[in-house]
């Protein structure tokens, strides 16, 4: 044979079994909610309450489903923002009702209250929690686990969380919150983007004794398979109505942010959370008019103006792409988007539309005073520092996964 094809082949098959070798190697994650046997035990004889929403899933099927083919009790559903079945859009008022596909009562904890009433937690003996996070301190789902263990705390009840892997929790990063910014976007002294998985953050809910009167919870996670911090994870359901693609999850961090200026980022258009822009704006390479979407974005900013701006889905996608996998701008929230948009907004007076929001977003006004007062990126940066370290402290203690 010749030479040059005996190289060749022995080159392929090399590869090839190098390949083929990663490929047996790799593991699938096996969430929580999938580890049937560890938990049904916990639940048979049980009144149970299951707090989730259209994310709580085994296989293709919904987790209420997969309970009650199992014969088990629920009795009740308590739901987070956006609703049980995750129809409704940000910051809408969700009403409680009766779940339509199993008839089985929904108590909203978006809506009149958002910590459930001693009433609303009688003839309960666990609260089964199953929502998928994104590892951002203004999700909201994280401040509904903390009322749920607040409650369940103080009516002795025990919860047990289905953990699920975290898209964004191959890192840490951004200003830790102080408490004249603490909201229902934010509720604990951690970064914008905390580096844990929802069990995780439970057990450090509990262990800094965050809930009120330092109370702790009877707490138990479902922990995952297969799952380290490095890894990285698409989601398989939407989490919410407007994070629905891989792009939009990774820039939420950077981009949420906006909320709180006169900034669109897409609400109303195909891409939400993967492009910036204004109508005041001469600059970019990306044109879109944000209009009424119904469950999306029944009133987004700017509504039917022309916006000119920046569409930043192919940057995601290069962050997604293995060859960028470590990448530092990947790893770290985007600051370069804000400092750009408010230096080339107009009104310097009107950038910040919002300012109590964007520092509840932030968790510190120092973010918005520093793009005001002209910061760099690295200045900002430098000043998140120290509370970062500490934070990774007290992180370490919590992890229930190899970490990055």
């Amino acid at each position: 044979m010749n030479v040059f094809f005996k190289i060749l082949f022995a080159t392929i098959f090399f590869f090839a079994t190098t390949l083929s070798g990663q490929v047996r190697s790799e593991k699938t994650i096996v969430t929580g909610a999938e580890r049937l046997d560890y938990y049904l035990p916990l639940l048979q004889g049980q009144r149970v309450a299951l707090c989730a929403n259209q994310t709580a899933r085994v296989g293709t099927r919904h987790l209420l489903d997969t309970l009650l083919l199992r014969k088990i009790n629920v009795v009740k559903i308590f739901s987070p923002e956006h609703g049980f079945r995750g129809k409704t859009e940000a910051g809408a008022h969700v009403n409680s009702g009766i779940d339509k596909e199993t008839g089985i009562p929904v108590v909203s904890l978006y809506g009149s209250n958002k910590k459930p009433t001693a009433g609303q937690l009688q003839n309960i003996d666990i609260i089964f929690f199953d929502i998928q996070d994104v590892g951002c301190r203004f999700y909201t789902y994280i401040s509904t686990l903390h009322h749920v263990m607040e409650a369940a705390a103080e009516q002795g009840i025990r919860v047990i969380v289905a953990d699920r892997p975290n898209p964004n929790g191959f890192y840490v990063d951004g200003p830790v919150l102080i408490p004249s910014c603490r909201s229902f976007v934010g509720m604990h002294p951690v970064p914008i983007v905390h580096g844990m998985t929802i069990g995780e953050y439970a057990r450090m809910i509990n262990g800094e004794k965050w809930l009120s009167n330092g109370k702790t919870c009877n707490l138990q996670i479902v922990e995952m398979e297969n799952y380290t911090h490095s890894t990285r994870y698409t989601l398989p359901v939407a989490p919410s109505p407007n994070l629905n693609t891989a792009e939009a999850i990774l820039l939420y961090p950077s981009l949420c942010l906006f909320e709180g200026t006169d900034i669109s980022i897409g609400r109303g258009t195909p891409l939400p959370f993967q492009r910036y822009g204004h109508p005041l704006f001469e600059e970019g390479d990306d044109i879109f008019t944000p209009v009424a979407t119904p469950g999306v974005a029944e009133h987004p900013p700017h509504e039917g103006k022309r916006c000119q701006g920046y569409n930043l889905t192919r940057t995601a996608q290069q962050c997604l792409s293995l060859k960028n996998d470590t990448a530092q701008a990947c790893n770290s929230i985007n600051l370069k988007y804000l400092i750009h948009a408010y230096q080339q907004f107009p009104d310097k007076t009107r950038f910040f539309s919002r300012p109590d929001m964007f520092d509840k977003l932030a968790g510190t006004p120092a973010l918005r005073q520093q793009i005001t007062q002209n910061y760099t990126e690295n200045d900002i940066r430098a000043s998140w520092k120290e509370g970062i370290l500490k934070f990774k402290k007290i992180r370490a203690k919590y992890l229930l996964y190899p970490d990055f």
